[in-house]
């Protein structure tokens, strides 16, 4: 219990303290923001800035904080220090620059933003990478929701069934304007999400559950290594790439420059809470890592969170919990579409503000996703979570340039050119030993990833100092 509470206050006081620090290198003023400037109707509509919140909330808390956590939590309590640090010092900071970044790009998607302080090999290289993490995701957020949905429902509306629906769902949410559908819904959904956290902390106290106390030790019962492994299963709940692809969508409708680290910031720190609690629930519920890993293995993802929630909080509890989780996905695949659309838009420069163009751009992104369902979840996922991890290495390292072109003092560049490092290491090390991947030993595998993050490293410092040497 100490430590989750110690988690819980360390997040808070990261958003209060390390938070201002980011905003105040960042330096937000008072100029117009694209909402003002670009309205359109459709997708530059100028929106309050608690609906902007929970909007960018809900679009990053999909399965990742819940499903993610969960996978992470066979690690043992080492996840909470990742969880806690990761947002902290990377996740939250990524989820800021790029909102922030694209605020003063006119609301410009990240593929765009990356091609700007990144030259443009890495611009086409992030069109095409983020198409595809955000067809992944569309298709993964679709998959659990359905499940889930379909164990509470008569037996005729089974998971397919579901996955029409939602699909369907996705249509028009990628479609109308964000004020229409998404700005209405989210509140409603956004209080769901905090009831079903509140809840399943409640029900572990109540049921006198021993919640985990912080150990370093890898309890994997796998024996799969905390590095690389961790770090890319517990994604959206530390630091996630699909949140860079989010933030210049609400980019589009904050009013004042000098809220985004409510939105971006703010955000990132209660998906953090989200995490906090699925993976503390997992090991409490299941009474230790190889407890919580036989039930991931016989009953799945969606399984384990159907019996925790009905299990602590009963068949009612348990039902407004799940529809907390399915809420999560569904409003993540919905933006993630969305999304898509509006990157193409932006490399193609097609006119959104009409329906037929919206219409033509988002029927082959969405049958694309409907395919990627037919695929087993779990190798989705693992295809999505480097994905993931990798996009927000690239989204780190632009904005460090940024930061580095933009801030008086070049060093400031380092809260963004730390975490991009870590994150290059880690993401070069899980694809040269992921089952997925090329499958090389730890020998091979662990002084190849850390070679990788120096010549990044290397390759950035040696572009500022070119710039520097331009400007004299």
């Amino acid at each position: 219990m100490i430590t989750l509470l110690c988690a819980l206050i360390l997040l808070v006081a990261g958003y209060c303290l390390y938070g201002r620090f980011v905003e105040k290198i960042f330096r937000p003023d008072e100029r117009p923001t694209p909402a003002a400037e670009h309205a359109d109707g459709v997708d530059y509509i100028p929106m309050k800035t608690w609906r902007v919140f929970l909007i960018q909330l809900l679009n990053i808390a999909g399965t990742g904080p819940i499903f993610g956590a969960l996978l992470g939590a066979v690690f043992g309590p080492v996840v909470f220090l990742w969880i806690v640090l990761g947002s902290i010092l990377g996740g939250a900071v990524h989820d800021y620059m790029s909102g922030m970044i694209s605020l003063r790009m006119d609301g410009a998607s990240i593929s765009e933003l990356v091609g700007r302080y990144l030259g443009p090999a890495a611009k086409q290289l992030m069109r095409l990478f983020s198409l595809v993490l955000l067809i992944l995701l569309g298709a993964v957020f679709t998959t659990s929701p359905a499940k889930l949905i379909a164990r509470l429902t008569p037996e005729w509306m089974d998971t397919s069934f579901w996955v029409i629906v939602i699909l369907v769902y996705y249509l028009l949410a990628t479609l109308l304007p964000i004020d229409k559908l998404i700005g209405k819904l989210y509140p409603f959904f956004g209080a769901v999400l905090l009831l079903m956290a509140i809840g399943i902390i409640v029900g572990l106290v109540a049921g006198g559950y021993p919640l985990p106390e912080l150990s370093l030790q890898n309890q994997n019962p796998l024996g799969r290594p905390v590095w690389p492994f961790m770090f890319i299963t517990v994604a959206c709940g530390a630091i996630s790439g699909f949140h860079g692809t989010q933030s210049p969508m609400m980019a589009r409708c904050l009013m004042r420059e000098k809220d985004g680290r409510k939105v971006f910031y703010g955000a990132m720190i209660f998906e953090s809470i989200i995490a906090l609690v699925w993976a503390a629930a997992g090991v409490a519920f299941y009474g230790a890592t190889g407890g919580l890993q036989a039930a991931l293995t016989s009953l799945g993802e969606s399984g384990v969170v159907y019996e925790i929630s009905v299990s602590l909080l009963g068949m009612f509890g348990g039902a407004l919990a799940i529809i907390g989780v399915v809420v999560c996905p569904i409003s993540s695949g919905d933006t993630a579409f969305r999304s898509a659309r509006l990157t193409i838009a932006d490399w193609l420069h097609i006119d959104q503000s009409k329906l037929t163009l919206r219409l033509v751009v988002t029927l082959p992104l969405l049958a694309a996703g409907a395919w990627l369902t037919q695929i087993d979840f779990d190798t989705v996922w693992r295809y999505f979570s480097w994905s993931n991890q990798t996009l927000a290495m690239i989204t780190l390292w632009a904005a460090a340039v940024y930061l580095a072109q933009q801030s008086e003092r070049r060093w400031y560049a380092a809260i963004c050119a730390l975490p991009a490092t870590f994150m290059s290491a880690v993401s070069a090390t899980y694809i040269l030993m992921a089952d997925e991947g090329f499958q090389l030993s730890q020998a091979v595998s662990y002084p190849a990833g850390i070679a990788f993050a120096a010549l990044c490293a290397v390759l950035y410092l040696r572009k500022i100092l070119r710039e520097e040497r331009s400007e004299i």
